[in-house]
């Protein structure tokens, strides 16, 4: 029965594109390229034109050559023919047609197809704003520069539907040249992974090599992980440093994010204990690149929706800056509890920030603009009423606002110590109430010496 079915449904196909064919009307033949249209220097590519059955010759066609650019024979089971280009260069670069040869003539030609060869110039450099992470539902702006003057700018989605957007450039006070794309919304559905490419106005099929892949990571509103270090938000210059992305949502992947960096690395999962997972980031302090603030996210293998992001964890690099600035304590470095103590800290270099830390203290350290004192910056904390818990050792650093994750060397520890004090009703009151008490004790006892003097008296007066 299939075989007969089959064998109908192939008749009526051949004499439905005869009915065509012989009324005059042949289909347009279509017309595309393996592995795709856009293709880097050097590689081969197979162009595809298919038409009917029926179809005698096809001819392949490039805009700009008046001649055809070739011709083939059909290809079993003979609806449509192949030509190839074993090594892709500028000259095969461009809009190519194809039409076919029927019983009864030539068909229309094709839609067009632009080829376009890559791997001239330099690369350019794709980058998103503010930032590769998207909130699901919302749109991102891609930043494509180069040094090169690409005339314009073509940004592409990878995936199945392989969409593509070009824009001019622009001219930069910088001298580089750019161009801004704007797409969404984004939804986590799918991946969002895209290039740039550049090319001049007179040759427009002749890009760039491709940016370096960019993918967003869309985030949505599952439960955020936890990001911490055990070493504390200040490191020294050169120390290792690895960032905890932790959950107990039993996230399978995690992702770190820089505040104004572009790269989202991932980490493979551990699992400390049986309820939580945790993804580990190593980071080397010996560049300046690591100081910032930094946020993680989790996510599942399966799905391509990331977690709400984690609380934001500042990394402090000591030691970028030369300078040691010095750290002084007034009244002294002894204070009783209930009062005010202020903490120096100076610099003789151009410094306008400076920052006091306390070892072992949870809180982030605290942070002033300086002041220009006596030929130095300087700048004062002020601490009270004091408690025995601000008793301890203290640090401070100096820092220049445009690059506020990178500071100078550790001034030498102070340490700052609290004694006990009186209780804090005990005021003014209390010293005049009990001098007050000394004193009428004082008149107390006055009286009572006089009156046994005076009984005293009257008894020898009595006894004489």
């Amino acid at each position: 029965m299939f075989p007969t079915l089959t064998a109908l449904l192939c008749l009526g196909l051949r004499v439905g594109l005869r009915t065509l064919v012989q009324a005059g009307t042949l289909p347009k033949p279509t017309l595309w390229a393996e592995p795709g249209s856009v293709i880097h220097w050097g590689s081969s590519v197979t162009i595809w034109c298919q038409g009917i059955l029926e179809a005698k010759e096809y001819h392949l066609d490039k805009e700009g050559i008046s001649t055809h650019w070739d011709k083939q024979k059909p290809v079993d089971p003979g609806d449509k023919a192949k030509f190839s280009i074993t090594q892709m260069i500028e000259h095969t670069a461009g809009r190519y047609e194809c039409s076919y040869l029927s019983p009864t003539g030539w068909s229309e030609r094709s839609d067009p197809l632009e080829l376009v060869v890559t791997g001239f110039y330099s690369k350019p450099i794709l980058s998103a704003l503010p930032s590769p992470i998207v909130t699901s539902g919302e749109s991102v702006i891609f930043k494509c520069r180069s040094e090169e003057g690409f005339g314009k700018f073509v940004l592409t989605k990878e995936g199945e539907d392989r969409l593509s957007w070009t824009m001019d450039s622009q001219q930069q006070s910088s001298g580089q040249f750019q161009a801004l794309f704007s797409v969404g919304p984004v939804t986590p559905t799918h991946r969002w992974t895209f290039r740039c490419y550049g090319s001049n106005r007179n040759r427009p099929q002749v890009w760039s090599p491709p940016s370096d892949a960019l993918e967003l990571l869309v985030s949505g509103g599952s439960g955020k992980p936890s990001l911490l270090t055990q070493q504390g938000p200040i490191v020294a210059s050169g120390q290792n440093l690895t960032l905890q992305c932790r959950s107990d949502f039993g996230y399978d992947r995690f992702v770190l994010s820089k505040e104004g960096g572009h790269d989202l690395p991932q980490s493979p999962v551990l699992q400390p204990q049986a309820v939580l997972s945790q993804g580990d980031f190593p980071l080397d302090t010996g560049t300046s690149s690591h100081g910032g603030q930094y946020r993680c996210y989790g996510g599942y293998s399966l799905s391509s929706e990331w977690s709400a992001p984690s609380d934001p964890l500042d990394i402090l690099v000591a030691g970028w800056l030369p300078d040691r600035p010095s750290l002084s304590v007034q009244p002294g470095p002894t204070v009783a509890s209930g009062e005010k103590v202020t903490l120096l800290c100076q610099s003789q270099s151009l410094r306008d920030t400076f920052l006091l830390t306390k070892e072992r203290a949870a809180d982030l350290p605290l942070r002033l603009r300086s002041q220009s004192g006596a030929q130095q910056h300087q700048a004062e904390f002020s601490l009270g009423p004091v408690t025995s818990a601000q008793g301890g050792t203290y640090r401070c650093y100096s820092a220049n606002h445009n690059s506020p994750y990178l500071l100078s060397q550790p001034s030498e520890p102070l340490e700052l110590l609290i004694s006990a004090s009186q209780p804090q009703d005990y005021t003014v009151e209390n010293h005049i109430c009990m001098a007050t008490a000394v004193l009428v004790l004082v008149v107390l006892g006055v009286l009572l010496f006089q009156a046994r003097d005076s009984e005293r008296m009257a008894q020898a007066a009595a006894r004489t």
